[in-house]
């Protein structure tokens, strides 16, 4: 009770908004707060708990045994790194009595109150005096006197309650304005725990801060390399993010302010010395800081708790910001910062695991003139780490070529480093001219002497394109299917066999087929298909998939790897294979064509065209130039800008229809970047245009994810052909 009576007193007789109570811990070593009495939101600002040097007024009164101070940082020290996220000034008074040193007696008030600081501090010595000695009572008659785990919150209500909240909770109900501006707090802090992208925190950002305190936009920024970059943003934010995007941070802007801890408010180019001011001009902007790791509630600023960003928010019309106000949007600011610095680690980790699985896979498929090849990859939703399965076309000797598909087990690094043991073996064996059993038999022993527990299956074809042998083993992989000319599915069946990697000698065997010209290969792994009975087998995928496209593999391979997706998550990554025998008679002469360029080069945008229009000359196709230059600028240009990755760019011209494709580093779709302008600017983007150019000069255009990134391939038809 007398903690009680301590803190109801503060709160009606300073006038303040809240107070606290803070104690020593049975250790002595920090104090923690044990109650607090108060409105909403400002009882929820006080730390939890704090050392006894910390820089809080609280360790300050207790530590000096006098009244301390604490308000904004010095705003004229440029080098000063400091989080003050609410609008409250804290005053503390020691609690001490005698002999006895129990902790300090804290209330805030907020900072556009004026200056009446003499009067509280005297009022708060006299109440923590009185505090102290019935604290020192309770303490000789044995009661031991320590904070518990968790404190305990009083309402208190001194009739003080800002003007500026009437807008929130029902008017002349007290404490009920502070209870509805807590609630928005709690829906953001439920959504960015579910939050997994930076789109999920931006939604979530829109439904619990943009449209509650009626922005007109959002933008969130994060610093690297000397400069803002915008994670994301909604509303009416075109003018935002071109001010943030790429903006310095040695330039004194706002924004390079937040991102040294002060909250700022902003009207036109005069920042507001006092933000519950009405401003009369036509625009507000305010900038908060990010904090990540750690709440800036609970501890202050360290290494392992920094400033991760800046949340931009614009507003449109007079508007004024009471302390309840900002005190809540100081928190959401910590929640987002957190959610974002999660969120990033999370994308850094997954982007490691994508370079690794880029590189184990092979950045282009071999071409032969007698083959047409093309292969998928799908990576496992319910996990960011890399995948073990992999795919490979190996050139052999003679008119020889080798198709694999494998699988590692796992999900892991261990899973990739031994997919790319498994792969670099197979390779080589396979170009010596080794035949299918013995380059399984040879990799599975190198596997086992390297003393790996993983299991390894694969499927290896060697099929001689000049008749049509095909040398099919497994090493307990699924059997690979064929489309025969006349329209049937069937399998190359072969002795299953033991995976690689087991020690135990085992003699691999091999099966011999024959295949028609006009023959199309589907090799895969076993994620392609679901786990449970309603998943359609890869028999089932590949008669439905061919019959819709019987001639074009690029389309037939996007076809069997999104009938993966659904709308469940699946557990395992898939690798397809396809390949298409043409026939001794097929096209002796390859048509096709090379270039990379490299990223963030724009030149090469020239460099692309310039690359087409040789190509189809050389080959007499003069007629499809201009457009095909139009389109692969446009493609090309949307990787540089969108991808930041090399661009790889192959032409290849087929008897009846000439083919572009366009690889980047970067799996997401080519759609009008959010990043770009604002909603209603995007169909004018660059970016949107290109796309509608190729739709609309292609016969079909489609854009796949791949194991090295992402693939966007078109075709145009030759005429007369």
């Amino acid at each position: 009770m007398a903690l009680h009576r301590a803190l109801r007193e503060a709160v009606r007789r300073l006038g303040v908004a809240s107070a606290a109570v803070y104690l020593l811990d049975d250790e002595r070593s920090q104090i923690r707060v044990a109650m607090i009495g108060g409105n909403a939101p400002s009882l929820f600002t006080f730390p939890g708990r704090m050392g006894l040097d910390a820089p809080y007024a609280s360790a300050r009164a207790l530590a000096s045994e006098s009244v301390a101070v604490l308000a904004e940082p010095d705003l004229a020290d440029a080098d000063q790194e400091h989080v003050l996220p609410y609008p409250y000034i804290a005053l503390s008074a020691p609690v001490i009595a005698a002999d006895h040193r129990f902790g300090s007696l804290t209330v805030l008030r907020p900072e556009t109150h004026g200056s009446c600081e003499a009067e509280i501090c005297t009022g708060l010595k006299k109440i923590a005096d009185d505090l102290a000695m019935a604290l020192a009572e309770l303490a000789d008659s044995g009661t031991v006197i320590t904070p518990g785990h968790m404190p305990a919150l009083v309402p208190v209500f001194d009739g003080h309650a800002s003007t500026g909240t009437t807008d929130w909770g029902v008017p002349g109900v007290a404490g009920s304005a502070g209870l509805s501006l807590m609630y928005p707090v709690r829906r953001l802090s439920d959504m960015l725990n579910q939050a997994t992208t930076l789109d999920h925190i931006v939604a979530a950002a829109q439904h619990c801060i943009v449209s509650p305190f009626g922005a007109r936009a959002l933008a969130l920024a994060s610093a690297s390399e000397g400069r803002l970059w915008v994670l994301g943003h909604c509303g009416a934010s075109s003018g935002l993010v071109r001010n943030l995007h790429g903006a310095r941070l040695d330039v004194r802007t706002p924004a390079a302010e937040a991102l040294r801890g002060r909250p700022l408010f902003i009207s036109g180019d005069r920042q507001s010395a006092d933000a519950s001011e009405p401003f009369g001009r036509e625009e507000l902007e305010a900038y908060l800081p990010l904090v990540g790791s750690r709440h800036v509630i609970d501890l202050p600023i360290t290494e392992s708790s920094h400033i991760v960003g800046v949340c931009c928010l614009a507003f449109d019309g007079p508007r004024y910001f009471p302390p309840e106000e900002r005190a809540v949007l100081g928190m959401m600011a910590g929640s987002l910062g957190a959610a974002v610095d999660r969120v990033e680690l999370s994308a850094k980790q997954h982007e490691v695991a994508e370079c690794l699985q880029r590189r184990l896979l092979p950045s282009t498929l071999v071409e032969l003139p007698r083959l047409t090849t093309t292969a998928r990859y799908r990576p496992a939703t319910l996990t960011s780490s890399v995948g073990g399965d992999w795919y490979d076309v190996i050139k052999g000797p003679g008119e020889r070529v080798v198709l694999v598909v494998g699988d590692v087990e796992g999900h892991d690094i261990e899973s990739a480093a031994v997919m790319g043991q498994a792969r670099s073996a197979m390779i080589a064996y396979a170009t010596e001219g080794h035949k299918p059993t013995a380059v399984i038999d040879r990799t599975s022993r190198l596997l086992a002497e390297l003393g790996t527990d993983l299991l390894v299956t694969c499927c290896v074809i060697t099929l001689d394109t000049a008749d049509g042998t095909a040398k099919v083993a497994l090493a307990g992989h699924p059997e690979p299917l064929v489309q025969r000319p006349d329209g049937s599915i069937g399998t190359l069946q072969a002795s299953a066999n033991l995976p690689m990697g087991v020690t135990t000698e085992y003699a691999y065997r091999e099966r011999e087929h024959t295949l028609e010209p006009g023959s199309v290969l589907m090799l895969y792994s076993n994620g392609l298909t679901g786990c449970d009975e309603t998943d359609p087998d890869a028999r089932a995928l590949f008669d439905s998939g061919s019959r819709e496209f019987d001639t074009d593999l690029e389309q037939l391979a996007d076809l069997l790897i999104a009938d993966t997706l659904g709308p469940r998550q699946r557990r395992d990554d898939a690798v397809l294979l396809l390949a298409r025998y043409e026939g001794a008679g097929g096209q002796s002469v390859l048509r096709t064509g090379r270039l990379r360029i490299q990223r963030r080069d724009l030149h090469g945008v020239k460099a692309a065209r310039t690359f087409v229009d040789d190509h189809l000359t050389s080959w007499g196709l003069e007629a499809l130039s201009e457009d095909l230059q139009l389109i692969a600028s446009e493609i090309v240009t949307n990787a540089l800008i969108h991808a930041g990755s090399d661009v790889d760019v192959c032409l290849r011209a087929f008897p009846d229809r000439v083919r572009l494709e366009v690889r980047d580093s970067d799996s997401n779709p080519p759609v009008p970047s959010p990043l770009a302008l604002a909603e209603e600017e995007k169909a004018e983007s660059e970016h949107g245009r290109g796309l509608l150019i190729v739709e609309a000069l292609s016969t079909a255009w489609n854009s796949t994810p791949n194991g090295r990134g992402k693939t966007v391939a078109l075709d145009l038809p030759i005429p007369h052909a």
